[in-house]
């Protein structure tokens, strides 16, 4: 998502400004990955790494998490888990379980990590949105400017995460914890964006996005129910 800024006309000025912002903290992101990254490897070539299966307790086997407040690792941007692990590594980001799993880590270890989650296949949400959530939900996307960052179909870009059919408890509360200035933003633009988001926003986002797949337009038909 973007910045309060993205609520007002999107003139060439703030456009620019926007994508300023957005690629220097990708070319920041990306000095960490020239430092970690051994090269890229083929999804069917990959084993799992022993590392990777002790993220299954909680992260689900392959990613896919099964436990509502942990979010869906698998097809997520390889970019995007680097980052991530190595802000936990470093204290930027800080949680109660990964903080001391990641403070081991080696830049080998994140390499390896994000390369096996970032080739796994992402579970089709179970959720069933209705015509209204869809409405609201691509709205408030297209308002804030989420597609711009997250990719037209939320499904994630270079280091931005994918935000379709990850978790409803997650998407939520990482949008609160954004809300209340006390989850970690290197360069604000997520604490703005949700500071101008208001509870019934939220709920209503997180509902929206729960429901999608990273492989479905963004006012597509809702996630069918679980065959029987």
């Amino acid at each position: 998502m973007k910045s309060d800024l993205c609520r007002r006309p999107t003139s060439g000025a703030v456009v620019k400004r926007l994508r300023q912002k957005r690629w220097m903290r990708a070319a920041w992101l990306a000095g960490c990955m020239l430092a970690i990254s051994s090269g890229t490897t083929a999804a069917q070539d990959i084993a799992v790494p022993p590392k990777a299966q002790v993220c299954a307790s909680c992260h689900g086997v392959g990613g896919n998490s099964h436990i509502a407040a942990i979010p869906n690792l698998a097809g997520q941007p390889k970019q995007f888990l680097v980052a991530a692990l190595y802000m936990f590594r470093e204290g930027k980001r800080k949680n109660d379980l990964m903080s001391p799993m990641a403070s081991g880590l080696s830049n080998a270890d994140l390499n390896e990590l994000a390369t096996y989650f970032s080739s796994q296949k992402q579970e089709q949400p179970t959720a069933v949105l209705t015509e209204q959530q869809i409405s609201a939900g691509a709205a408030l996307t297209q308002q804030n400017h989420c597609i711009a960052c997250h990719a037209r179909d939320l499904g994630g870009q270079q280091h931005i995460p994918r935000l379709a059919g990850q978790h409803y408890d997650y998407i939520k509360a990482q949008l609160i914890s954004f809300h209340a200035s006390t989850r970690y933003d290197m360069d604000g633009v997520m604490t703005s964006a949700a500071q101008a988001l208001s509870e019934n926003d939220i709920e209503t986002l997180a509902v929206y996005l729960s429901g999608l797949t990273s492989i479905a337009p963004i006012s597509a038909t809702p996630a069918k129910p679980p065959t029987k």
